[in-house]
């Protein structure tokens, strides 16, 4: 049994211990991912990321950064049905706050066509990148815990906040930082 215990202990710090390897340049990375010794919390800097859009183009997270607008990313799926529940609501905040916030969702846990079918069928208007599972999981750098999760980032891609779940509390935030 201590055995067990000691295997599964150092399973689990394996895991969650091991955030990015350091490259040659002493620069974090976790393969292509900007990856931040300190852990995602508010306040820091969000790690820097690229992946591909719906275009099959590179898009690269700190191209948004110094243009005055903050950044939503909404990790979500297809599959996920509260990501799903929430599209009308997030909509709305979208239409509301587009000329102050710039949305990214990015896609999880799923085959690029079923993203694709998602993104369509669902008809979701703003920025949209495909995150393929493995090494270069942004998910995994950004610690994501479950679907939804929304990270906010101010005009330089400080963290603000972070809101796990499809939560009201994150549209009365939105709406008493950005309100109209």
């Amino acid at each position: 049994m201590k055995k067990f215990l000691l295997v599964l202990a150092g399973a689990a710090l394996m895991s969650f211990g091991a955030k990015a390897a350091v490259n040659e340049g002493g620069e974090n990375q976790v393969k292509g991912i900007d990856v931040m010794q300190e852990e995602i919390k508010e306040g820091v800097q969000a790690p820097d990321f690229t992946l591909k859009d719906l275009q099959g183009n590179d898009f690269k997270l700190s191209s948004l950064y110094g243009k005055g607008k903050y950044t939503l990313l909404d990790f979500w799926g297809s599959w996920c049905i509260w990501c799903i529940r929430g599209l009308p609501e997030m909509k709305n905040t979208y239409e509301k706050y587009k000329d102050k916030v710039e949305f990214l969702s990015i896609d999880c846990r799923e085959s690029e066509e079923k993203w694709r079918a998602g993104v369509e069928k669902h008809q979701i208007p703003w920025l949209h990148v495909y995150n393929p599972a493995g090494d270069g999981d942004v998910a995994k750098a950004y610690e994501v815990q479950g679907y939804p999760w929304k990270i906010l980032l101010d005009e330089n891609g400080k963290i603000v906040k972070i809101v796990m779940g499809e939560d009201p509390e994150f549209y009365t935030y939105m709406d008493s930082v950005f309100g109209k």
